[in-house]
Protein backbone atom coordinates (compact mmCIF):
# COMPACT_ATOMS: atom_id res chain seq x y z
CA UNK A 1 0.00 0.00 0.00
CA UNK A 2 1.42 3.36 -0.99
CA UNK A 3 1.98 5.84 1.82
CA UNK A 4 2.36 9.60 1.77
CA UNK A 5 5.82 10.45 3.03
CA UNK A 6 6.70 13.33 5.37
CA UNK A 7 8.06 16.59 3.94
CA UNK A 8 11.70 17.28 4.82
CA UNK A 9 13.23 20.77 4.99
CA UNK A 10 14.97 20.08 1.67
CA UNK A 11 11.65 19.09 0.05
CA UNK A 12 10.03 22.20 1.51
CA UNK A 13 12.74 24.52 0.18
CA UNK A 14 12.62 22.85 -3.22
CA UNK A 15 8.85 23.22 -3.35
CA UNK A 16 8.82 26.86 -2.22
CA UNK A 17 11.71 27.64 -4.57
CA UNK A 18 9.81 26.14 -7.49
CA UNK A 19 6.75 28.14 -6.48
CA UNK A 20 8.78 31.35 -6.36
CA UNK A 21 10.25 30.69 -9.81
CA UNK A 22 6.81 29.94 -11.18
CA UNK A 23 5.49 33.20 -9.74
CA UNK A 24 8.44 35.13 -11.15
CA UNK A 25 7.97 33.83 -14.69
CA UNK A 26 4.18 33.73 -14.60
CA UNK A 27 4.04 29.94 -14.86
CA UNK A 28 1.27 28.13 -12.98
CA UNK A 29 2.78 25.17 -11.04
CA UNK A 30 1.25 21.78 -11.88
CA UNK A 31 -1.42 20.68 -9.42
CA UNK A 32 -0.54 17.62 -7.36
CA UNK A 33 -2.60 14.61 -8.35
CA UNK A 34 -4.91 13.04 -5.80
CA UNK A 35 -4.15 9.68 -4.16
CA UNK A 36 -6.48 7.01 -5.56
CA UNK A 37 -8.16 4.55 -3.21
CA UNK A 38 -8.28 1.60 -5.60
CA UNK A 39 -10.63 -1.34 -5.14
CA UNK A 40 -10.30 -4.59 -7.10
CA UNK A 41 -11.49 -8.19 -6.96
CA UNK A 42 -9.02 -11.00 -6.34
CA UNK A 43 -10.34 -13.18 -9.16
CA UNK A 44 -9.05 -12.86 -12.72
CA UNK A 45 -11.30 -9.88 -13.47
CA UNK A 46 -9.32 -7.77 -11.02
CA UNK A 47 -5.87 -8.91 -12.11
CA UNK A 48 -5.35 -6.24 -14.79
CA UNK A 49 -5.91 -3.73 -11.97
CA UNK A 50 -3.54 -5.66 -9.72
CA UNK A 51 -0.95 -5.52 -12.49
CA UNK A 52 -1.54 -1.76 -12.81
CA UNK A 53 -0.75 -1.35 -9.11
CA UNK A 54 2.44 -3.44 -9.35
CA UNK A 55 3.72 -2.16 -12.71
CA UNK A 56 4.97 1.24 -11.57
CA UNK A 57 2.84 2.90 -14.27
CA UNK A 58 0.71 4.88 -11.81
CA UNK A 59 3.83 6.29 -10.18
CA UNK A 60 5.18 7.10 -13.63
CA UNK A 61 2.13 9.30 -14.18
CA UNK A 62 2.41 10.95 -10.76
CA UNK A 63 -0.32 9.00 -8.97
CA UNK A 64 -0.12 7.46 -5.49
CA UNK A 65 -2.62 4.81 -4.44
CA UNK A 66 -4.06 2.77 -1.61
CA UNK A 67 -5.43 -0.66 -2.47
CA UNK A 68 -8.52 -2.51 -1.25
CA UNK A 69 -8.80 -6.15 -2.36
CA UNK A 70 -12.08 -8.11 -2.06
CA UNK A 71 -13.32 -11.47 -3.45
CA UNK A 72 -15.69 -9.99 -6.06
CA UNK A 73 -16.46 -6.69 -7.76
CA UNK A 74 -19.92 -6.22 -6.26
CA UNK A 75 -18.19 -5.81 -2.87
CA UNK A 76 -15.98 -3.08 -4.34
CA UNK A 77 -19.14 -1.46 -5.71
CA UNK A 78 -20.67 -1.47 -2.23
CA UNK A 79 -17.50 0.10 -0.79
CA UNK A 80 -17.75 2.83 -3.43
CA UNK A 81 -21.42 3.48 -2.71
CA UNK A 82 -20.33 3.95 0.93
CA UNK A 83 -17.50 6.24 -0.33
CA UNK A 84 -14.80 4.03 1.22
CA UNK A 85 -13.09 3.52 -2.17
CA UNK A 86 -12.65 5.92 -5.12
CA UNK A 87 -12.30 3.53 -8.07
CA UNK A 88 -13.03 -0.09 -8.81
CA UNK A 89 -13.76 -2.69 -11.48
CA UNK A 90 -16.91 -4.69 -12.09
CA UNK A 91 -19.14 -5.85 -14.92
CA UNK A 92 -22.22 -4.13 -16.33
CA UNK A 93 -24.91 -5.39 -13.93
CA UNK A 94 -22.92 -4.36 -10.83
CA UNK A 95 -22.15 -0.99 -12.41
CA UNK A 96 -25.83 -0.33 -13.14
CA UNK A 97 -26.69 -1.18 -9.52
CA UNK A 98 -23.86 1.03 -8.24
CA UNK A 99 -25.01 3.95 -10.38
CA UNK A 100 -28.56 3.45 -9.13
CA UNK A 101 -27.57 3.27 -5.45
CA UNK A 102 -24.64 5.67 -5.33
CA UNK A 103 -24.41 7.67 -8.56
CA UNK A 104 -21.22 5.84 -9.56
CA UNK A 105 -19.73 6.77 -12.95
CA UNK A 106 -17.86 4.70 -15.54
CA UNK A 107 -14.63 6.33 -16.76
CA UNK A 108 -13.75 3.51 -19.20
CA UNK A 109 -14.59 0.02 -20.26
CA UNK A 110 -11.29 -1.70 -19.60
CA UNK A 111 -11.71 -5.38 -20.47
CA UNK A 112 -13.91 -8.21 -21.71
CA UNK A 113 -14.13 -11.20 -19.37
CA UNK A 114 -16.92 -13.34 -20.86
CA UNK A 115 -14.39 -16.07 -21.64
CA UNK A 116 -13.29 -16.22 -17.99
CA UNK A 117 -16.72 -17.10 -16.54
CA UNK A 118 -18.20 -20.57 -16.68
CA UNK A 119 -20.85 -22.75 -15.09
CA UNK A 120 -19.01 -25.89 -13.99
CA UNK A 121 -20.30 -29.13 -12.47
CA UNK A 122 -18.62 -31.92 -10.53
CA UNK A 123 -16.98 -34.33 -12.93
CA UNK A 124 -18.44 -37.42 -11.23
CA UNK A 125 -22.02 -36.25 -11.94
CA UNK A 126 -21.66 -36.41 -15.75
CA UNK A 127 -23.62 -33.19 -16.25
CA UNK A 128 -23.46 -31.67 -19.74
CA UNK A 129 -26.44 -29.25 -19.81
CA UNK A 130 -27.69 -26.44 -17.58
CA UNK A 131 -31.15 -28.05 -17.31
CA UNK A 132 -29.53 -31.02 -15.56
CA UNK A 133 -28.82 -28.75 -12.56
CA UNK A 134 -32.48 -29.03 -11.55
CA UNK A 135 -32.70 -30.06 -7.91
CA UNK A 136 -28.93 -29.71 -7.39
CA UNK A 137 -26.82 -27.38 -5.23
CA UNK A 138 -25.21 -24.55 -7.23
CA UNK A 139 -22.54 -22.35 -5.61
CA UNK A 140 -23.12 -18.73 -6.52
CA UNK A 141 -21.74 -15.39 -5.32
CA UNK A 142 -25.14 -13.77 -4.91
CA UNK A 143 -25.27 -10.14 -6.01
CA UNK A 144 -22.19 -10.38 -8.23
CA UNK A 145 -22.42 -9.88 -11.99
CA UNK A 146 -21.73 -13.57 -12.61
CA UNK A 147 -24.36 -14.42 -10.02
CA UNK A 148 -26.97 -12.11 -11.55
CA UNK A 149 -26.30 -13.34 -15.10
CA UNK A 150 -26.61 -16.98 -14.05
CA UNK A 151 -29.87 -16.44 -12.14
CA UNK A 152 -31.48 -13.92 -14.53
CA UNK A 153 -30.28 -15.18 -17.93
CA UNK A 154 -28.42 -18.49 -18.17
CA UNK A 155 -30.68 -20.59 -15.93
CA UNK A 156 -34.00 -19.20 -17.33
CA UNK A 157 -32.87 -19.84 -20.92
CA UNK A 158 -32.43 -23.48 -19.91
CA UNK A 159 -35.93 -23.53 -18.40
CA UNK A 160 -34.75 -23.23 -14.77
CA UNK A 161 -36.39 -20.69 -12.50
CA UNK A 162 -35.49 -19.77 -8.92
CA UNK A 163 -36.33 -22.71 -6.71
CA UNK A 164 -35.64 -25.30 -9.38
CA UNK A 165 -32.07 -25.55 -8.01
CA UNK A 166 -30.63 -24.81 -4.59
CA UNK A 167 -28.49 -21.67 -4.68
CA UNK A 168 -25.64 -21.96 -2.18
CA UNK A 169 -24.25 -18.51 -1.44
CA UNK A 170 -20.48 -18.29 -1.14
CA UNK A 171 -17.46 -16.33 -2.32
CA UNK A 172 -15.89 -17.44 -5.60
CA UNK A 173 -12.60 -18.29 -3.88
CA UNK A 174 -14.34 -20.88 -1.67
CA UNK A 175 -16.13 -22.76 -4.46
CA UNK A 176 -13.38 -25.15 -5.57
CA UNK A 177 -12.99 -26.45 -2.01
CA UNK A 178 -16.78 -26.89 -1.81
CA UNK A 179 -16.73 -28.94 -5.04
CA UNK A 180 -13.89 -31.08 -3.66
CA UNK A 181 -15.83 -31.66 -0.44
CA UNK A 182 -18.99 -32.42 -2.48
CA UNK A 183 -21.01 -29.90 -0.47
CA UNK A 184 -22.09 -28.36 -3.82
CA UNK A 185 -22.75 -29.97 -7.18
CA UNK A 186 -21.90 -27.07 -9.47
CA UNK A 187 -20.63 -23.49 -9.45
CA UNK A 188 -20.98 -20.25 -11.37
CA UNK A 189 -17.40 -19.06 -11.20
CA UNK A 190 -14.54 -17.16 -12.81
CA UNK A 191 -10.85 -17.69 -13.50
CA UNK A 192 -8.50 -18.84 -12.17
CA UNK A 193 -10.83 -20.98 -10.04
CA UNK A 194 -12.37 -22.67 -13.09
CA UNK A 195 -8.93 -23.60 -14.43
CA UNK A 196 -7.90 -24.93 -10.99
CA UNK A 197 -11.02 -27.11 -10.72
CA UNK A 198 -10.45 -28.39 -14.25
CA UNK A 199 -6.74 -29.10 -13.78
CA UNK A 200 -7.44 -30.94 -10.50
CA UNK A 201 -10.02 -33.15 -12.22
CA UNK A 202 -12.84 -31.88 -10.00
CA UNK A 203 -15.15 -30.24 -12.54
CA UNK A 204 -16.14 -29.95 -16.18
CA UNK A 205 -17.57 -27.01 -18.10
CA UNK A 206 -21.34 -27.02 -18.55
CA UNK A 207 -21.68 -23.56 -20.09
CA UNK A 208 -19.43 -20.62 -20.96
CA UNK A 209 -20.71 -17.13 -20.21
CA UNK A 210 -19.27 -15.85 -23.50
CA UNK A 211 -22.10 -17.68 -25.28
CA UNK A 212 -24.52 -15.33 -23.53
CA UNK A 213 -22.48 -12.26 -22.69
CA UNK A 214 -19.06 -10.80 -23.62
CA UNK A 215 -19.07 -9.33 -20.10
CA UNK A 216 -17.48 -5.90 -20.48
CA UNK A 217 -15.88 -4.73 -17.24
CA UNK A 218 -15.88 -1.05 -16.31
CA UNK A 219 -13.50 1.05 -14.31
CA UNK A 220 -15.92 3.04 -12.21
CA UNK A 221 -15.34 6.05 -9.99
CA UNK A 222 -17.35 7.91 -7.40
CA UNK A 223 -18.93 11.14 -8.67
CA UNK A 224 -17.18 13.06 -5.88
CA UNK A 225 -13.74 11.92 -7.03
CA UNK A 226 -14.46 12.65 -10.71
CA UNK A 227 -15.77 16.13 -10.00
CA UNK A 228 -12.88 17.13 -7.74
CA UNK A 229 -9.99 15.41 -9.57
CA UNK A 230 -10.43 15.39 -13.38
CA UNK A 231 -6.65 15.73 -13.93
CA UNK A 232 -6.04 12.62 -11.82
CA UNK A 233 -8.66 10.68 -13.78
CA UNK A 234 -6.96 11.52 -17.10
CA UNK A 235 -3.47 10.64 -15.80
CA UNK A 236 -4.87 7.41 -14.34
CA UNK A 237 -6.32 6.39 -17.70
CA UNK A 238 -3.00 7.13 -19.42
CA UNK A 239 -1.50 4.48 -17.15
CA UNK A 240 -4.31 2.09 -18.14
CA UNK A 241 -3.51 2.52 -21.83
CA UNK A 242 0.05 1.42 -21.03
CA UNK A 243 -1.28 -1.57 -19.08
CA UNK A 244 -3.23 -2.65 -22.18
CA UNK A 245 -0.04 -2.39 -24.22
CA UNK A 246 1.82 -4.57 -21.70
CA UNK A 247 -0.89 -7.25 -21.92
CA UNK A 248 -0.33 -7.37 -25.67
CA UNK A 249 3.43 -6.91 -25.93
CA UNK A 250 4.71 -8.27 -22.59
CA UNK A 251 2.41 -11.21 -21.74
CA UNK A 252 5.17 -13.09 -19.88
CA UNK A 253 5.89 -10.12 -17.60
CA UNK A 254 2.17 -9.70 -16.90
CA UNK A 255 1.69 -13.43 -16.24
CA UNK A 256 4.64 -13.56 -13.82
CA UNK A 257 3.34 -10.55 -11.87
CA UNK A 258 -0.19 -11.92 -11.56
CA UNK A 259 0.91 -15.51 -10.94
CA UNK A 260 2.92 -14.33 -7.93
CA UNK A 261 -0.29 -12.95 -6.40
CA UNK A 262 -2.13 -16.29 -6.49
CA UNK A 263 0.99 -18.16 -5.45
CA UNK A 264 1.28 -15.91 -2.38
CA UNK A 265 -2.32 -16.82 -1.48
CA UNK A 266 -1.47 -20.52 -1.44
CA UNK A 267 -3.09 -21.53 -4.73
CA UNK A 268 -1.47 -24.53 -6.37
CA UNK A 269 -1.48 -24.45 -10.14
CA UNK A 270 1.08 -24.74 -12.90
CA UNK A 271 2.22 -21.63 -14.71
CA UNK A 272 0.89 -23.14 -17.93
CA UNK A 273 -2.61 -23.59 -16.45
CA UNK A 274 -2.48 -20.08 -15.07
CA UNK A 275 -1.31 -18.53 -18.35
CA UNK A 276 -4.25 -20.13 -20.16
CA UNK A 277 -6.66 -18.70 -17.57
CA UNK A 278 -5.13 -15.22 -17.83
CA UNK A 279 -5.30 -15.33 -21.64
CA UNK A 280 -9.10 -15.44 -21.33
CA UNK A 281 -9.04 -11.79 -20.16
CA UNK A 282 -9.14 -9.29 -23.05
CA UNK A 283 -7.74 -5.94 -21.88
CA UNK A 284 -8.73 -3.15 -24.26
CA UNK A 285 -9.69 0.19 -22.67
CA UNK A 286 -12.23 1.99 -24.83
CA UNK A 287 -15.85 2.84 -25.51
CA UNK A 288 -17.16 0.27 -28.04
CA UNK A 289 -20.19 1.34 -30.07
CA UNK A 290 -22.33 -1.58 -28.88
CA UNK A 291 -21.86 -0.76 -25.20
CA UNK A 292 -24.93 1.45 -24.64
CA UNK A 293 -27.38 -1.05 -26.24
CA UNK A 294 -25.78 -3.80 -24.13
CA UNK A 295 -26.07 -1.79 -20.91
CA UNK A 296 -29.65 -0.81 -21.77
CA UNK A 297 -30.57 -4.49 -22.08
CA UNK A 298 -28.79 -5.45 -18.84
CA UNK A 299 -30.44 -2.60 -16.95
CA UNK A 300 -33.91 -3.50 -18.21
CA UNK A 301 -33.35 -7.02 -16.82
CA UNK A 302 -32.29 -5.55 -13.46
CA UNK A 303 -35.27 -3.20 -13.46
CA UNK A 304 -37.65 -6.10 -14.12
CA UNK A 305 -36.04 -7.99 -11.20
CA UNK A 306 -36.47 -4.88 -8.95
CA UNK A 307 -32.69 -4.62 -8.48
CA UNK A 308 -32.58 -0.99 -9.68
CA UNK A 309 -35.19 1.78 -9.52
CA UNK A 310 -34.63 3.15 -13.03
CA UNK A 311 -32.55 2.58 -16.16
CA UNK A 312 -29.57 5.00 -16.04
CA UNK A 313 -29.17 7.99 -18.35
CA UNK A 314 -26.12 6.73 -20.24
CA UNK A 315 -25.03 10.21 -21.33
CA UNK A 316 -24.44 10.93 -17.63
CA UNK A 317 -23.40 7.51 -16.33
CA UNK A 318 -20.71 6.80 -18.96
CA UNK A 319 -18.09 9.57 -18.84
CA UNK A 320 -16.31 9.07 -22.15
CA UNK A 321 -14.41 12.37 -22.23
CA UNK A 322 -11.59 11.35 -19.88
CA UNK A 323 -10.33 8.43 -21.98
CA UNK A 324 -10.46 10.64 -25.08
CA UNK A 325 -8.21 13.15 -23.31
CA UNK A 326 -5.87 10.38 -22.11
CA UNK A 327 -5.62 9.00 -25.66
CA UNK A 328 -4.96 12.39 -27.29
Amino acid sequence: MSQKGGITRRHYLAATGAGALAATFGVKPAAALETVRQGYQTNMWGMPTYYLLRSGLLEKHGIKFEEFAVPSGNLTMQQMVARQVDMGTYAGPSFAIGHDKGGLLAIAMIEYVGKTARVMARKDLNITKIEQLKGLKVANQTGSSTGNIFVDQIAPKAGLKKGDYQEVRMNVDDMVAALAAKTVDAMANVEPYNAIAEADGLAVTVSEYSQFDKLPVFMAATPDFVQKNPETVVAYLKAWLEVANDFKSKPDKVADTVYSFFESKGFKMSKDTFAKALARVEVQPGWPTDLVPYMQEQSEILLKENKIKAVPDWSKALRTEFLKQASA
